[in-house]
């Protein structure tokens, strides 16, 4: 145990536990609705056609069709992993520390490449089971009802699933307006999209004014 984490602690692997921590740090706090998985302000989803910010780098390099914060906590994970195995390697070969700084700096590069390749199937194989045509977006879903999934929704936070048709369904970022604030498992009522945040507007949804509903 020691050994593992002299190794963790030691160049170039310490670079990746740090953010290894920060990924799970994050994953951890998006599990318990604390943020949002858009937190990075980097669009939902990367397309490969994208051209702005991080997503449009990451899809101009074969790293598209999945979310952009799935893509980077499997890179950082794999790079974490690469690394450690790398730096557990060069410290049984060398001890003289310019040797021991090359090496490093070896295993820092091909833990990147590695990464990036791992990463990059992935991403083509998730992409070769999703459906060929793009989900319903913008005021496709503006009308119809969803459950939120986060802890919490208000007018700054919140996601819901809502039915895609043919028993698929989606998540989706969703944000109140005023004070209205909605809770885990709540049902409410999509009467809005704002193109301009990407997100759709809700409402607490009341079954007794839903036309199809029995009186």
């Amino acid at each position: 145990m020691n050994g593992l984490l002299e190794a963790s602690l030691a160049f170039p692997t310490v670079l990746f536990s740090f953010l290894l921590l920060v990924v799970v740090g994050y994953w951890l706090f998006v599990v318990l609705g604390a943020v949002d998985t858009d937190i990075l302000d980097f669009d939902a989803e990367l397309d490969s056609g994208s051209a702005g910010g991080l997503g449009g780098a990451l899809g101009a390099v074969g790293l598209g069709g999945v979310p952009v914060t799935v893509v980077l906590s499997l890179m950082i994970a794999v790079a974490w992993f690469v690394s450690l195995v790398g730096t557990v390697l060069i410290d049984s070969l060398s001890d003289t520390s310019p040797l021991m700084i090359a090496l490093g700096l070896v295993v820092l590069v091909a833990a990147v490449v590695i990464a990036w390749g791992v990463t990059s199937a992935i991403a083509m194989g998730v992409r070769a089971f999703l459906p060929p045509e793009r989900q319903s977006r913008g005021a496709d879903f503006v009308g119809r009802t969803c459950v939120v999934r986060t802890g919490r929704v208000d007018r700054d936070f919140g996601q819901a699933e809502i039915s895609a048709g043919e028993g698929s369904s989606s998540l989706i970022e969703v944000r109140t307006i005023g004070d209205e604030r909605l809770t885990s498992g709540s049902t409410a009522l999509i009467f809005d999209y704002d193109a301009d945040a990407g997100v759709y507007r809700v409402t607490p949804f009341d079954s007794a004014l839903d036309p199809g509903s029995p009186d």
